[in-house]
């Protein structure tokens, strides 16, 4: 997922597309710890997602604070 999208996103997608990377994140990490993970690189790739929506996310709760 690349940042232009992740920007373009409105506030609550956000928070419901943090909430979905989170769960994937969880059930590799389960899977990871059973030893039937398939595609180890796929648990990187999710925590750089989630800090992009992160970031995204609190730089558009900030933006009415500065109109201030």
């Amino acid at each position: 997922m690349k940042m232009s999208e992740i920007k373009e996103m409105p506030p609550v997608e956000l928070l419901s597309k943090g909430r979905e990377l989170r769960q994937e994140l969880f059930n590799l990490n389960l899977q990871k710890s059973i030893g039937t993970l398939e595609k180890p690189h796929r648990i990187r790739q999710l925590r750089k997602d989630i800090a992009r929506v992160e970031t995204a996310l609190n730089a558009k709760r900030q933006e009415p604070a500065k109109g201030s």
